[in-house]
């Protein structure tokens, strides 16, 4: 079982320095996946809007800088924020200067106050999961090195190009937990899909990895190609040893990559915690 954490919230008191220290500590342990948000306000229920936050794509350029091995993914980028091609040339990028160690994590976005608040169209569901469908048939022409011209519903391109191109596949994760679209398209599409730790025991998780079960069997695809990450939380007063015991109970579910959140930002001792738990969590 893989182990990572997603950095969401910014507001380290020393800044870029706080960042880059948890970062560093992240990068020399086990940890799997640095993953961070995009957002362009902060959208953690346990801080406020106008909180500091970066923006995602030159964090993640930062992070290529500074990382040597952890892996580095948006957790994950609404496919209204940017244009098809300008999100594939990003990722691009971010492969290049990680050396390969880059995830294309995409959905189709949910948050309308943010979206109001700067200026971003967000369009009913239905016309967002259709152009998440054209991104990812973009972003499979990019990177193939395909420049013939595309034309479909919600987006034209007369001649995309894409140089330098991934040296290999790029991991998509779709994120979202809808049982008739999302994870539909996770077994169609994607490497990875990202679920919820709810606090029911796991009876959320199973129902839900059960349904990607049978999305998969539908498209005659296999389950175990897919890669099942959930989204849980480090909680004041947590140990090594608990949370190796809740990945444990999470492996039994079904999970094979935890993705770790924690209220306020990141430490060197909390980043400790994960590392520390992260070899015992791998024999998982």
């Amino acid at each position: 079982m893989k182990l990572s954490i997603t950095v969401t919230d910014h507001a380290w008191s020393d800044g870029v320095d706080g960042l880059r220290r948890v970062v560093e500590l992240a990068d020399q342990g086990g940890i799997d996946t640095i993953w961070v948000p995009d957002h362009l306000f902060q959208a953690d229920p346990t801080s406020h809007p106008q909180a500091e936050l970066f923006e995602g794509f030159s964090l993640l350029g930062y992070l290529a800088a500074i990382t040597s091995r952890v892996r580095l993914g948006m957790l994950v980028s609404p496919v209204p924020f940017r244009p098809p091609a300008v999100q594939v040339k990003a990722i691009a990028t971010l492969d290049a200067f990680t050396r390969g160690r880059a995830w294309f994590g995409v959905g189709i976005g949910w948050e309308g106050d943010e979206a109001r608040a700067m200026g971003i169209p967000l369009g009913p569901a239905k016309e967002r999961f259709e152009q998440l469908e054209e991104l990812l048939d973009i972003a499979d022409r990019m990177f193939a090195g395909d420049s013939s011209p595309y034309a479909g519903k919600h987006f034209q391109l007369d001649g995309p190009i894409c140089s330098p191109r991934p040296a290999g596949h790029v991991p998509v994760l779709i994120g979202g937990t809808g049982e008739q679209k999302t994870l539909r398209m996770v077994a169609r599409r994607a490497d990875a899909c990202n679920l919820f730790d709810l606090p029911d025991g796991g009876t959320t998780v199973r129902h839900k990895l059960d349904v990607l079960r049978k999305h998969c069997d539908d498209a005659g695809r296999p389950y175990d190609d897919i890669a099942k990450t959930l989204s849980t939380r480090l909680n004041p007063g947590d140990t090594v040893g608990a949370l190796i015991d809740r990945c444990r109970e999470q492996a039994a579910w079904g999970i094979d990559h935890a993705i770790v959140i924690r209220s306020g930002p990141w430490t060197s001792e909390t980043v400790g915690i994960i590392a520390d738990a992260a070899p015992e969590v791998a024999s998982l």
